[in-house]
């Protein structure tokens, strides 16, 4: 399943190719996104980075500055 991580902040997307199992924390570490620094959405919603990954898009938004 490809799921598109939509980064909010850089205006990019992502896509992240899950196994069963896979999770939001499995998929943000990929791309070396501390998963502690960012919320994730699906239709507004917040979701949990443990959550394993059934949805095809979520936004992802950051909560902290890089700078």
């Amino acid at each position: 399943m490809i799921v598109k991580l939509h980064l909010q902040q850089e205006d990019e997307a992502l896509d992240y190719t899950a196994k069963p199992g896979d999770t939001y924390e499995d998929a943000l570490l990929s791309f070396g996104i501390n998963p502690d620094t960012v919320l994730i959405f699906f239709q507004g919603v917040s979701i949990p980075q443990d959550k394993i990954i059934e949805e095809d898009a979520v936004k992802i938004i950051s909560t902290c500055t890089r700078g």
